[in-house]
């Protein structure tokens, strides 16, 4: 045995032996798992041991949905997340802008803003972004990467200067003189971010390591990401690229398990002539699922709905693909061998996609297709029923009760409240629940993530008791989402997700156990150590 952690509390999720003293790595794989005597029985003289003095150590954490890339880039951009109102927003960027000093004609991005709960009660437009800069194009992201507000510089270089274009899954909003207001919904932000710079294979690289070392600090050994939600689809065989070079030379800090977004016939089809369907790759990268958006976000009013918003009666959401095109992409995607990931959030969007899926497989029968919904966040009973009928998965992001908790009665009302983040209910449904994050949308954590799903509450402890406490889960049921559980969205369970024997070495030691603290305290848990496949990649 090459490593040997020993005198530890050992939660391997295995049900076969649910917890341990010890535990053995060979090479990259799990060997002995046990008692102490157990373990160090197969010692020798080469073998390193670490003392974990009573630690907890557990299988490596996995996110079943995030966005490495779009993440690495907030790094370069200005942090507008803990904005209060609209001129804090305005002096924030100013800041930045005096900081970094831009040259006239660079563009300048902001991101994280929410305007749910400012004074002013409203979101920022193209006269607030002026104030802040009239001769950088300026674009600045909303905290749900669903909404884009631009400057009149950055509509001049789109051609929205004057007068909005009529655009197909989005829409760009106009004020009362009839003219651009700078707010971009949905596929409209694409007019002016297909404009900016785009980064090379070089910059690539860079930004999937600079965001694997953040991950692996908080035990994340894993992670399934839609990098092209941040670089654009027409940079995938670059990407593709940059992941298979870092691995050729040992540079790829953690697992990735590649989720293309391919919003288009074209795009997938040109996707399709690679010959990298889901499964092919490594242990290291791998190829997961075709990754399509069926809708946007609560807090920007652009999920799609059966019926309107609340407080916004003459809308029901943005539907980003026609149906038909949307249904034709599942298809063909599923018919090549694809497993299929669609984001959906609004009741109309889930069951648009629950339709596509049954027709796919009707169409073209297979088995274990492994169809998943992504956010899964407001469904209704019928639905609910619908996704155990389909084996549907659900990636569900348990930090959103934080961001959504004060908005979801006032936007949908208390009947359709009861809907949202269902996660007992699709439980005891016998449905497959995986943790994410949807990083950057939330922190990467995933001891948050935990700690919202069994409280329901953000990390002040709000709303007391938590958002309808009855859908809470247990410690160990929001530990498997982000373990055993989101190893099985990717085919990968009988190699990772648990402490047993043979499988892939992917460890994390906490400072603190988890059982014995209190709930709320879970998402601040150092994490002491980090091991991927064998190898320790961090240490605190």
């Amino acid at each position: 045995m090459d490593l040997i952690f020993q005198n530890g509390k050992v939660i391997t999720m295995d049900p076969d032996l649910p917890t341990a003293e010890a535990v053995a790595v060979s090479g990259s794989r799990i060997g002995t798992v046990g008692t102490n005597d157990q373990v160090l029985a197969g010692k020798t003289a080469k073998t390193e041991i670490i003392d974990l003095k009573g630690r907890v150590i557990l299988p490596g954490f996995n996110d079943s949905h995030m966005h490495l890339t779009n993440y690495a880039l907030t790094a370069t951009k200005v942090d507008l997340r803990s904005c209060e109102n609209i001129d804090d927003l305005v002096g924030r960027i100013k800041d930045f802008i005096r900081q970094h000093k831009p040259e006239k004609g660079d563009w300048v991005l902001g991101w994280g803003w929410n305007h749910s709960n400012y004074s002013e009660g409203r979101m920022p437009n193209r006269d607030d972004l002026d104030k802040a800069s009239a001769e950088n194009p300026l674009v600045i992201v909303r905290t749900c990467c669903h909404i884009a507000v631009a400057n009149t510089r950055a509509l001049q270089l789109a051609g929205l200067g004057q007068k909005a274009l009529s655009i197909e899954g989005g829409k760009v909003e106009t004020g009362e003189t009839g003219k651009p207001n700078g707010i971009l919904k949905e596929s409209a932000m694409q007019l002016v971010m297909d404009l900016i710079p785009p980064a090379d294979k070089d910059a690539i690289k860079d930004l999937i390591k600079a965001a694997g070392h953040d991950f692996l600090s908080a035990g994340l050994t894993s992670v399934q990401t839609d990098d092209l939600y941040a670089l654009g689809s027409e940079k995938l065989e670059e990407l593709l690229d940059a992941y298979l070079e870092l691995e050729a030379v040992g540079s790829l800090p953690l697992r990735v398990n590649l989720q293309p977004q391919l919003m288009s016939m074209e795009r997938l089809k040109t996707f399709l002539d690679l010959d990298k369907t889901t499964g092919w790759g490594s242990e290291y990268f791998r190829m997961g699922p075709l990754k399509l958006f069926t809708d946007g976000s609560m807090g920007g009013r652009t999920a799609l709905l059966s019926s309107p918003y609340r407080d916004d009666p003459e809308n029901c959401g943005v539907p980003v693909l026609p149906r038909e095109e949307f249904f034709e992409l599942v298809y063909l995607g599923h018919q090549k061998g694809m497993q299929v990931a669609c984001h959906a959030i609004g009741d109309a969007a889930i069951n648009m996609v629950l339709d596509a899926y049954s027709n796919a497989q009707k169409l073209y029968p297979r088995p274990d297709p492994r169809f998943r919904v992504v956010h899964a966040s407001l469904v209704n009973p019928e639905a609910l029923k619908r996704f155990r009928e389909l084996s549907v998965i659900a990636d569900i992001q348990p930090s959103f009760i934080a961001s959504d908790h004060d908005l979801i009665e006032k936007i949908f009302g208390s009947e359709r409240a009861g809907w949202t983040y269902r996660w007992q209910d699709f439980l005891e449904a016998g449905i497959h629940l995986a943790g994410s994050s949807d990083c950057p949308v939330e922190n990467y954590n995933p001891l948050e993530g935990i700690a919202a799903a069994i409280t329901r509450q953000d990390l002040e402890g709000r709303p007391e008791g938590g958002w309808f406490p009855q859908q809470r889960l247990t410690l160990d049921e929001a530990l498997k989402l982000y373990t055993t559980n989101s190893a099985y969205c990717t085919y990968e369970e009988n190699i990772k997700g648990s402490i047993t024997p043979g499988k892939l070495a992917d460890l994390v030691v906490l400072a603190e156990d988890l059982y014995k603290v209190e709930p709320l305290e879970i998402s601040s848990i150092p994490v002491d150590m980090t091991v991927v496949g064998g190898e320790i990649k961090f240490t605190r």
